[in-house]
């Protein structure tokens, strides 16, 4: 399992880089961190009980809380702070970024929300 070597957020750009001892990095913007939350409060408590995450095109990330060896706790601007983001999932959005975003966009649409441009 990879393990990040640096954890650095941008927070002008609303963007958290992460480098990996695998040598993978990612730039992950904090919306995509967020409409993709590990938290209960996103995900459900089983299949199909995803909740969609609309008007989080401006959400940045506050606070960055180390949890064990093995997570972070990201605390947004919108309060939400329920997820802990593990190595292994972080390093798996990083590596499908593209598409997870797809995805998302896809489900936007079908939902019948236009996104707008973030400030």
């Amino acid at each position: 399992m990879p393990v990040p070597t640096e954890i650095k957020l941008h927070r002008q750009s609303r963007v958290l880089e992460l480098h990996f001892d695998d040598g993978s990095s990612f730039n992950l913007t904090c919306e995509y961190l967020r409409v993709h939350s590990p938290s209960a409060e996103v995900r459900g408590h089983g299949p199909g009980q995803e909740v969609l995450q609309v008007n989080k095109e401006d959400v940045n990330i506050t606070r960055i809380e180390p949890v064990g060896e093995y997570a972070v706790r990201l605390h947004f601007d919108d309060g939400h702070n329920s997820g802990l983001y593990g190595w292994e999932f972080l390093h798996e959005l990083g590596r499908n970024q593209e598409q997870h975003w797809q995805r998302y966009l896809d489900r936007l649409r079908e939902a019948g929300y236009q996104r707008r441009a973030a400030d």
